[in-house]
């Protein structure tokens, strides 16, 4: 279990529920990280976005949870099926869409401000670097 301040994991869970109720949270946050490169943009050329946007949903959540101290099962199942043998998620897109992320909470949480983005950026560090480690 990663080792995050219940009070970071607290911020971040309402912060996320401030804005996953909006489907078009989701939506943004795929067009700010494909607008990131051609590369990343090419890698959901043939994506079911709707789909991909429950998927995202549901692994945010995952790295929330784990920040809260649930098991970091799902969170290895996610790093297999996203590594070199998986959908190829080069280790350098994590921070990108750490970054798609948390321009896409400032635009979706009314009270997102400094001290909620480095809430976040602590609490899922541990979940995203066990998925990107999986590469």
């Amino acid at each position: 279990m990663p080792l995050v301040a219940s009070k970071d994991s607290d911020i971040v869970f309402q912060s996320y529920g401030r804005c996953c109720n909006n489907p078009i949270f989701f939506v943004d946050f795929y067009d700010r990280f494909m607008g990131c490169s051609d590369a990343i943009r090419e890698q959901f050329r043939d994506t079911d976005m709707k789909q991909q946007r429950h998927l995202l949903r549901n692994g945010i959540m995952q790295l929330v949870l784990y920040a809260r101290g649930m098991s970091d099962a799902k969170l290895k199942a996610l790093g297999e099926s996203h590594n070199r043998h998986g959908y190829n998620i080069r280790p350098e897109w994590y921070t990108q869409w750490v970054d798609a992320l948390m321009a896409t909470l400032r635009d979706h949480d009314p009270q997102f401000d400094l001290a909620v983005e480095a809430a976040w950026r602590r609490a899922i560090a541990p979940g995203v670097e066990l998925i990107r480690s999986a590469y």
